[in-house]
């Protein structure tokens, strides 16, 4: 890495809620929860030198180094657009002067691993969208937000929501994403088991159980997984958020009074995560996670995503870093952080140099 590499935050996400629709023609499942963005991230550098092509390098060996990885993705789909006529803007150089910039090298990505893989905080889409920005400024370009949203869309279903950032709901296959009024700040504790869990195959046991189910009671398995998901468009906290969201746009919200009644909705109306029905049962270590979160005083704990990662959320600071200290004491990969409203997503995302 150069000097002048571009260093990005990848922050993570947590899933408040998650709901497992139907089995869509697409054979992606129809989805509804809420992002939540969190301070825990990643680091990636980004940095274009002489030569052609897309190297990644990464200090954690689980992290894929070819075109499977996201940012390998996402960074194919950037150059594509730049050198089909994106208009830089112009680069100062260190005398003032205006300063061309090269629209073509090689991209080299570098990935600082701070968060798990395959822990259901959205990692690896966090850093592919950090990618994006970091090729912007690279490039000195700037894509539309209608173009970022295709890109990210089409590597995968979690990445739009990084160009959101606070609080976000997701819908269609979690793609689809609109900005809520920022939830109050809230301290967690976020816990990663060293186990991983596959998100593929964790909907595929969804299928399976929903596929059983309907032998059992002679509905058709489609019904049976759209009955399973159906309950997701009567829950309170999804209603209020339709109705408080924006377009799926990236422009934000406004905020509102309706933030802390839709926080404490969470815990009143037992918002939960589908995916705990079929992951608890093949990790039973994971819902004793879970129990513990609740025994250290969390006002409400969940599975992120499709795991392997738990938080619960707390009181006050003092709480979460007393529950995640007792936890660590305990054998657990406990961590205290906050929750990130929209503006302190976008002020915090670019590491100075």
């Amino acid at each position: 890495m150069s000097d002048f590499s571009i260093a990005v935050r990848a922050f993570a996400k947590i899933n408040i809620g998650l709901k497992i629709g139907r089995l869509r023609p697409d054979r992606f499942h129809e989805l509804r929860t809420v992002y939540q963005a969190i301070a825990l991230h990643d680091v990636v550098r980004v940095d274009v030198q002489p030569g052609s092509g897309i190297e990644i390098r990464s200090d954690n060996p689980r992290v894929p180094l070819d075109e499977s990885n996201t940012c390998y993705r996402i960074a194919e789909r950037v150059l594509q657009a730049v050198r089909q006529g994106l208009k830089p803007s112009p680069a100062m150089g260190p005398d003032g002067t205006a300063e061309a910039v090269p629209l073509q090298g090689k991209v080299l990505i570098e990935i600082e691993k701070r968060l798990p893989v395959q822990g259901g905080l959205g990692a690896a889409s966090s850093n592919g969208v950090a990618t994006m920005f970091g090729l912007e400024r690279a490039f000195a370009v700037k894509l539309s937000a209608e173009h970022r949203q295709r890109i990210a869309a089409e590597v995968g279903s979690d990445l739009p929501l990084f160009l959101i950032g606070g609080t976000v709901l997701g819908t269609g296959r979690g793609e689809q994403v609109h900005p809520l009024p920022d939830l109050p700040v809230t301290h967690l504790v976020v816990v990663t088991p060293s186990v991983g869990v596959s998100t593929p195959a964790a909907f595929r046991r969804w299928d399976e159980i929903a596929a059983r189910e309907a032998e059992l009671t002679g509905a058709d398995a489609a019904g049976t997984i759209r009955e399973c998901g159906q309950s997701v468009f009567h829950w309170p906290i999804f209603s209020q958020a339709v109705s408080a969201s924006e377009p799926a746009s990236g422009v934000p919200a406004v905020g509102g009074d309706r933030a802390e009644t839709l926080l404490l909705d969470l815990v009143r109306t037992g918002i939960e995560n589908d995916f705990e029905r079929v992951v608890f049962p093949e990790y039973p270590e994971l819902r004793e996670v879970k129990r513990v979160l609740e025994r250290e005083g969390a006002r409400y704990a969940s599975l992120s995503g499709s795991g392997s990662t738990l938080y619960g959320l707390f009181a006050s600071s003092k709480e979460a870093r007393a529950a995640a200290e007792r936890m660590i004491t305990a054998g657990h990969a406990a961590v205290a952080t906050t929750t990130l409203t929209r503006a302190e997503y976008w002020q915090q995302m670019f590491v100075s140099n």
